[in-house]
């Protein structure tokens, strides 16, 4: 199932978005109603906090005294910890348990207020930030939940910063605007990325962009995506990958390149490669089959000489269709392992090399121009290969 975090600060309008995605058909876990309920009259969760803070934390009624509760448990770090030694397993027991129940094609909104603080982002195949200005969100703070001024500026002061929320999310809302303005963009989020990104990954397809080969202008987003693939990458990995690295024309600021994200993990073998193969796609970067290697570059320097082995490679594609990538799997210390990474460091450090490079892009694009799908690939890559290959005998030298 795909799983959507959800998240924004307190005004920003994130219940809204949650609410739309309800409608559309997405089940919705919501963190702060299964806070309440793990800690309801009769829970073990209850039972535990009072053992610990005391009779004093419960209402008349039986129920949860929350400015009670507060009062002792954010007196000190200790008490704070353990408040969240209690509550955390409890929530994300509950949390397991809702998203174990949901159907296998669900697309699963996971509506998270400390997201962004609590570092969650990896685990999530997308992210969603839900913004708005500061001041617009004091002001609904005030007007419609009656907080005062003072304690509304303090509890978004506690809060992540914008700037920290945009570093960690993969689609960002702007709901500055009147209520309902936000509304289309989030049906056009939902069935232009969020439904064809779940069927991508149910049915294990890689996101492909139809059309031409074309170049784009340089993004300056191209390196903060990458790292957050390459974080994602990371929890699916663990030790089985050497390093995680962002490679290729997107990985060197001011280089004008397809917009397609290339990664590269290196593995001690490809047998490992192999052995990730479900677990990737599991986490929505599925196999594709029909590339095993790159072009063999083989020069008299190379351990086996003419081996095209040593060129093998595993590549998988990210099914998300609102951020084309490509992660290539390469075994430590192979030429093409090491080659990835001496080139893209060339490109960075050497202007005249990067000047170079565009030159045979451009011309690779223009033979390409007209061209689409296998045709196109050809026709640009046939530009490009032969010159990839002068390169590598250089860098080897």
């Amino acid at each position: 199932m795909l799983r959507i975090g959800l998240t924004g600060g307190m005004g920003a309008g994130k219940s809204t978005v949650a609410r739309i995605f309800a409608e559309r058909g997405a089940v919705l876990v919501d963190s702060d109603v299964i806070a309440r309920e793990v800690v309801a009259p009769g829970t073990e969760g209850l039972a535990a906090l009072v053992a610990a803070f005391g009779a004093d934390i419960l209402a008349a009624d039986g129920s949860l005294d929350r400015p009670a509760l507060a009062a002792k448990a954010f007196a000190s770090d200790e008490a704070r910890a353990t408040l969240n030694g209690i509550t955390h397993p409890l929530v994300g027991k509950r949390t397991a348990e809702l998203i174990a129940a949901a159907p296998a094609d669900a697309i699963v909104v996971q509506d998270i207020p400390l997201l962004v603080e609590n570092g969650l982002g990896p685990l999530m195949n997308l992210v969603v930030i839900v913004l708005a200005d500061e001041e617009t969100r004091v002001r609904r703070l005030v007007e419609f939940r009656g907080i005062d001024e003072a304690d509304a500026r303090a509890r978004i002061a506690a809060q992540a910063t914008d700037e920290q929320r945009r570093a960690t999310g993969d689609v960002l809302l702007d709901n500055n605007g009147a209520n309902g303005d936000i509304d289309a963009a989030v049906h056009a989020l939902w069935d232009e990325r969020l439904i064809p990104f779940e069927r991508n990954l149910r049915t294990r397809v890689p996101a492909r962009r139809e059309g031409e080969m074309r170049l784009v202008e340089p993004d300056p987003k191209w390196a903060a995506q990458a790292q957050r693939l390459i974080a994602r990458l990371w929890v699916v990995c663990g030790a089985d990958a050497v390093r995680i690295d962002h490679i290729g024309s997107t990985a060197v600021p001011g280089l004008p390149a397809k917009d397609v994200i290339d990664l590269q993990i290196t593995v001690r073998d490809l047998g490992i490669a192999d052995a990730l193969r479900d677990r990737l796609a599991d986490a929505g970067f599925p196999h594709k089959p029909h590339i095993t290697g790159d072009n063999p570059k083989p020069t008299p320097a190379d351990p086996g000489g003419a081996d095209t082995a040593l060129w093998a490679k595993r590549l998988h594609g990210n099914a998300d269709p609102g951020r084309l990538a490509n992660v290539h799997l390469r075994a430590e210390g192979t030429p093409g392992q090491r080659f990835a990474l001496e080139f893209r460091d060339l490109l960075r450090e050497d202007a005249a090399a990067r000047a170079e490079y565009l030159d045979i892009k451009r011309a690779a694009e223009e033979k390409a121009a007209g061209l689409t799908g296998a045709a196109a690939a050809d026709a640009y890559y046939s530009i490009k290969e032969p010159w990839f290959d002068a390169v590598f005998a250089r860098l080897a030298h």
